[in-house]
């Protein structure tokens, strides 16, 4: 898996105070020129889910440009919405069982706090870690402490598959988090909060493709 189709990665949400839903999020992450939308909503029952994975399958796949779309934690939901992918959790089914229900073709992504995490994810097949959370992160109180960019140096030196780095990541610090060894940055806030959500994602993109040519 190369990694720069992940370099910069959107993660939905509903986000009522700002007006914004998951379908606005996707869309400007799909115009702003994302490499990957997730949508992740821990309160949709299983019926109401594949309904705004169908949505968002259906508006990536009307675009010209490559954008993957994966789906948090629901294998079943990824599978019947026809997303590229699932990002699973720690407490999520075991990477290993994902696996075989994906197949090879799909990708899956698994998300690690620690080189142990990083290193079984690896083990049981994960194209790509979700690392973090790097810095505090209102939009997951429960993702536990910070690793900091020394956690994610200490990952990336152990494993060979990308890397996309979530939690507190902004414009702000964006490229000290890929200089740190993450091939990719994954937001939520940083584009949901944002008084213009496409220039948001643009801003984004362009410290990605400043740090790729630096490279």
């Amino acid at each position: 898996m190369k990694a720069s189709i992940l370099g910069l990665y959107i993660v939905t949400c509903s986000d009522p105070a700002h007006g914004v839903g998951h379908l606005d999020m996707a869309r400007a992450a799909l115009q702003g020129g994302a490499d990957a939308v997730q949508l992740r909503d821990k309160e949709a029952g299983g019926r109401e889910l594949l309904c705004r994975a169908e949505e968002i399958s259906r508006l990536l796949s009307r675009s010209e440009g490559e954008c993957l779309f994966l789906v948090n934690d629901r294998v079943d939901v990824a599978l019947a919405s026809g997303a590229h992918g699932v990002h699973l959790g720690q407490d999520d089914l075991p990477a290993g069982a994902a696996r075989r229900l994906l197949g090879a073709q799909r990708i899956l992504g698994v998300s690690a706090s620690t080189v142990e995490e990083a290193l079984a994810a690896c083990g049981e097949g994960a194209d790509y870690l979700g690392v973090g959370p790097v810095f505090a992160t209102p939009t997951k109180p429960d993702a536990g402490m910070p690793i900091g960019l020394e956690g994610l140096r200490m990952i990336r030196e152990a494993v060979d598959i990308p890397i996309v780095a979530i939690g507190g990541i902004d414009a702000a610090n964006a490229a000290q988090v890929l200089e740190a060894g993450a091939d990719g940055i994954a937001v939520i806030s940083a584009v949901s909060a944002a008084p213009d959500m496409l220039e948001a994602v643009r801003r984004l993109r362009l410290i990605v493709d400043a740090h790729r040519k630096e490279r």
